[in-house]
């Protein structure tokens, strides 16, 4: 019976990712025609068609090749995990884990998770990323990364989602709005007022979406791509703003300050969590973190510290006796 090395696979995963025997080739430091041949013994192993070739202009992965670029890369890196701690025969979790998080909560309690992880386990080497959902979904699909914290917005039924905390939608204006003087506030009366909105996919037709619901439509004045910039747009009275995440300060970066408001209508909340690739076998750092994220102390004390400038508390949807 024929193999394939791990040496052929890393080759097939940079020319998968490059789409290209040349730029892989430079990338790895070796000759084209070594890329060629770990291909085609990995064709010949499998009996499977990777790569479309087109002349002159590069390779695309055919269907098979997509999925095998997964389980590849998930293979290299679990051989690179037990490199680095095969020393210790197994006793220690190390390697490398990649982790993406969406970016509107990730300042919050991110920080924190992974100051406790790496104490826990030095050996491992972390990388956390930000994207918006759509971004974070195709990362998780290509094999980018293990895990990711973000919402439930349209999860595809090739991913794994656990809820840790569900965040209800809030309102938030500026200290001189005309409803600054509110505790709380209902959507008809928002949407006589312009609006601020976080214009990512997905996340700003969830917003919208609160309002559709109660057969509303808000005036859109402003468009951001980063809760910066909406905070300060709202903070110098440019419209109100729709959050689900908790806000760590009531002031905007050039000194404005902000009023949070609750809901009184019903409005679909968002549920924050932990996904991964359905199927797809996690290293011992990625189950770690699994592990730890659901554990209720690792995130539930930040979170309760910023009660107090939030609209709501967020509810905790894993107990701590559900964590395993």
């Amino acid at each position: 019976m024929r193999h394939f090395t791990l040496k052929q696979l890393r080759y097939f995963v940079v020319a998968g990712d490059l789409s290209s025997v040349t730029q892989a080739a430079k990338r790895l430091h070796v000759s084209q025609p070594s890329i060629s041949a770990a291909i085609q013994q990995i064709e010949e192993t499998t009996g499977l068609q990777l790569f479309v070739r087109h002349h002159a202009q590069g390779l695309s992965l055919t269907p098979s090749g997509k999925q095998l670029l997964v389980r590849a890369k998930q293979l290299l890196r679990d051989a690179e995990g037990l490199e680095r701690f095969a020393v210790s025969l197994g006793e220690e979790i190390g390697g490398e884990l990649r982790l993406v998080a969406f970016p509107t909560f990730a300042p919050v309690f991110l920080p924190q998770l992974l100051r406790r992880y790496a104490d826990r386990y030095p050996a491992v080497s972390l990388q956390c990323d930000e994207m918006n959902q759509a971004n974070i979904v195709a990362g998780l699909g290509k094999g980018d990364y293990e895990l990711a914290f973000t919402y439930d917005l349209q999860v595809p039924e090739s991913v794994d989602f656990t809820p840790l905390y569900r965040f209800p939608p809030y309102a938030v204006v500026s200290v001189d709005h005309p409803l600054a003087d509110r505790d709380s506030v209902r959507l008809a009366e928002l949407v006589e007022y312009p609006m601020v909105i976080l214009d990512w996919p997905l996340s700003r037709d969830y917003f919208l979406s609160i309002f559709s619901h109660q057969g509303l439509s808000p005036t859109v004045a402003h468009r951001a791509k980063s809760m910066d910039m909406i905070r300060g747009l709202v903070a110098k009275g440019f419209g109100f703003a729709l959050f689900n995440t908790p806000l760590t300060t009531l002031d905007a970066f050039d000194g404005g300050r902000l009023k949070a408001l609750t809901l009184s209508d019903e409005a679909p909340p968002l549920s924050m969590g932990i996904a991964c690739l359905r199927g797809l076998r996690l290293s011992p750092a990625a189950e770690a973190m699994h592990r730890l994220a659901c554990d209720a102390d690792s995130l539930s004390p930040t979170l309760e510290r910023l009660a107090h400038a939030f609209a709501q508390v967020p509810e905790r949807l894993i107990d701590s006796s559900e964590r395993d």
